[in-house]
């Protein structure tokens, strides 16, 4: 009993992403986009957390649901059929681009993209995912060898290699050495093709891409390049999936990001905002082609908390939230966020680029003498002035989130978020970059 009272005297979780060197905030409470932590200091909560409370921190529609389905039933076997998910599939067929029709629920976005990848391979009977540098998919095994991040891969596969994925470059103007979107739409598009072929087609079952980028950059295409990429799947017979884990349900003023490319994927992967993250939940939407094929063979593959029904009574009363009038609110609001941006960067020479869309936006920074980052934490381990940046913002009551790599800023607010609360909060970063660099 001594021994076993000594150790839990010093217990505590070990939170993620852990860093000996830093102390995580110990948020106790929030309500819409605010919270606060056990020191009483309040945040707007400009990162939504982990890019996923997208209806803020205090929905009684959704806890209500949640609460009322634990009363019903608290689980359900993901082997057997239950009303809240046959709903919520139902759901997500009506709001999913055109030809998506079945609903395959997983935990996390990276189980979800690893279910996506086994079926496309079961599919087509071939090894390899196409994946983009610069790209975040997961930190799973299967998920961290999609991942381009290379902080993300270098740590998986510190003690055992992954496999089944090849890379391609980004559409960023950095990757091409051109600013004009045309150009760009065009060089990446034809940088793509030839990896295809160097990969050989037939041993390509997938290309899974963010439609535009989450925390690697909140990056969107140039205009063309998706259709570009439909294309080159339909002519190789590739499948094209959307990684919609950061970008589906409303951030980007869509229900899903690829919807503002005018594409439609063969599968979707979503998780995070399905239920804006009061209850864990994931899943794959595939076309019925995709759908019949997994039918007809058998999926021997099944995940105990797989479209848990609370999880899944959430993300029917989610559904029902952004429908009426959040995602609205995202486009209408764009602009401010835009404009305020492009303010800051005219103000700020250390500022490279702002770029995004709906409520996903990057601040990038630069050394004005050089055009380079003034840390770029993949190949240094200085002093990064990006970490001052986020620290200022916390101390004056906003939190954002960093970019990987950490020479960028993430803004992706609550999708319930106000004009006067993007005003704040853009004023107090643009207030920050000032406090450390001038």
């Amino acid at each position: 009993m001594a021994h076993q009272e000594a150790n839990t005297g010093n217990a505590s979780s070990i939170h993620h992403w852990y860093d000996p060197h830093s102390t995580p905030a110990n948020i106790t409470g929030g309500d819409g986009i605010t919270v606060w932590d056990d020191n009483g200091n309040e945040y707007l909560d400009f990162c939504s957390q982990l890019y996923c409370t997208n209806l803020g921190h205090s929905n009684e529609a959704v806890l209500e649901a949640m609460d009322e389905q634990a009363r019903t039933i608290p689980y359900v076997s993901s082997a057997k059929r239950t009303p809240a998910r046959e709903e919520l599939a139902t759901q997500l067929a009506q709001i999913a681009p055109d030809g998506l029709s079945n609903t395959f629920f997983s935990i996390s976005g990276s189980e979800a993209n690893e279910i996506a990848v086994q079926f496309a391979r079961e599919y087509h009977d071939a090894p390899t995912v196409l994946t983009r540098w610069r790209s975040y998919h997961g930190g799973t095994y299967g998920a961290g060898a999609l991942t381009g991040d290379p902080e993300t891969r270098a740590t998986i596969e510190r003690h055992a290699a992954t496999s089944g994925a090849a890379k391609f470059l980004p559409p960023i103007p950095k990757a091409f050495d051109t600013n004009d979107p045309a150009e760009l739409a065009r060089q990446a598009g034809e940088h793509l093709e030839f990896v295809i072929r160097n990969e050989n087609p037939d041993s390509i079952a997938a290309i899974l891409m963010e439609p535009i980028a989450g925390t690697s950059g909140a990056f969107p295409a140039p205009p063309g390049y998706f259709e570009h990429v439909r294309d080159l799947c339909d002519e190789y017979d590739i499948l094209l999936i959307a990684d919609e884990v950061i970008t589906g349900f409303g951030r980007c003023g869509e229900w899903f990001g690829i919807q503002t490319e005018n594409v439609s994927p063969d599968m979707i992967t979503f998780a995070k905002g399905i239920t804006s993250a009061y209850s864990p939940l994931a899943g794959v939407m595939t076309t019925p082609e995709v759908a019949s094929f997994v039918q007809t063979n058998g999926f021997d593959i099944g995940q105990t908390f797989g479209g848990h029904p609370v999880g899944c009574a959430a993300g029917c009363a989610a559904i029902d939230e952004y429908a009426d009038g959040v995602i609205e609110n995202v486009a209408e609001l764009e602009p401010t966020i835009r404009s305020k941006l492009q303010a800051i960067e005219a103000n700020h020479r250390v500022v490279s680029d702002v770029r995004g869309r709906g409520f996903l936006w990057a601040v990038e920074f630069a050394d004005p003498k050089t055009g380079k980052p003034f840390n770029d934490p993949r190949v240094s381990d200085e002093e990064n002035p990006v970490t001052n940046i986020l620290q200022a913002t916390r101390e004056w009551g906003v939190m954002f989130g960093g970019g990987r790599p950490g020479f960028q800023i993430i803004i992706a607010p609550p999708l319930i978020a106000d004009q006067a609360d993007l005003e704040q909060a853009l004023d107090i970063l643009d207030e920050s970059i000032t406090a450390v660099f001038e």
